[in-house]
């Protein structure tokens, strides 16, 4: 099954880091750019895709440039990405992760 859409956990997430106003641009550079066009992520859907997509949302810091940063780590190696949002050891560990609100 293929992602059609973003979480609602990723959107929660999304709600908590950017403003109203950079909002739109996260969600459609999440859904365009980290998701099911990442290596050997095409068959995973909207919850399963959310350990990448909290990855990046954590690295970014709630700042665009940065997003930007973490998406073209996830496109280069997805497996850094989750090392460098500490990700990498418990598949599970993204759950755990909540960033506080602006």
């Amino acid at each position: 099954m293929t992602s059609s859409s973003l979480s609602p956990e990723t959107e929660r997430r999304i709600r908590l880091l950017f403003p109203p106003n950079e909002r739109d641009v996260v969600r459609n550079a999440l859904f365009e750019q980290c998701g099911n066009n990442l290596p050997f992520l095409d068959k995973l859907d909207d919850v399963q895709l959310e350990r990448f997509r909290f990855a990046v949302l954590k690295l970014s810091e709630g700042r665009l440039d940065k997003l930007a940063q973490a998406i073209a780590l996830a496109k280069t190696d997805w497996r850094d990405l989750l090392v460098a949002a500490d990700f990498a050891d418990d598949p599970r560990a993204h759950l755990q992760w909540l960033p506080e609100g602006r």
